[in-house]
């Protein structure tokens, strides 16, 4: 797995295998979890999921520390978990945007998430990124 954070357009970057996506979303379903991101220089050092009352799912920067903190209520963290599923089951490439305004499971103030099919490049067929939940 390999996290980017850009600060210009102020978002992160996850590229990863289906078996890591998988992993991640389980950890966004069970509401905890800590995964490493693969030794970069330029990458973050991982993710860490929390759960949390909510309302919704916050995305943040643990800048300190270098990490992607996921946190949540249960309904919120079960949409994220399904979507980075579908994008780990994918099998036509493409991406995901997490960000909020525009996936109501989102709390204001998330940082945005661009999530890299394991198959890359673009859907066949598609002109734009997918938008799921």
């Amino acid at each position: 797995m390999r996290l980017v954070s850009d600060p210009v357009h102020d978002e992160v970057d996850l590229s990863a295998s289906a078996e890591e996506l998988n992993r991640l979303a389980d950890a966004v379903a069970r509401g905890e979890g800590l995964l490493a991101s693969s030794p970069d220089s330029d990458a973050l050092a991982g993710i860490e999921v929390r759960s949390t009352p909510g309302p919704g799912v916050l995305v943040r920067l643990d800048s300190a520390r270098q990490y992607l903190v996921i946190s949540g209520d249960s309904a919120g963290r079960a949409v994220l978990a399904d979507n980075l599923r579908d994008m780990a089951s994918a099998e036509d490439g493409g991406h995901l945007h997490v960000e909020y305004p525009g996936h109501g499971y989102l709390a204001e103030g998330s940082v945005p998430l661009v999530v890299n099919s394991p198959h890359g490049g673009m859907p066949a067929g598609r002109a734009g990124g997918r938008s799921l939940g």
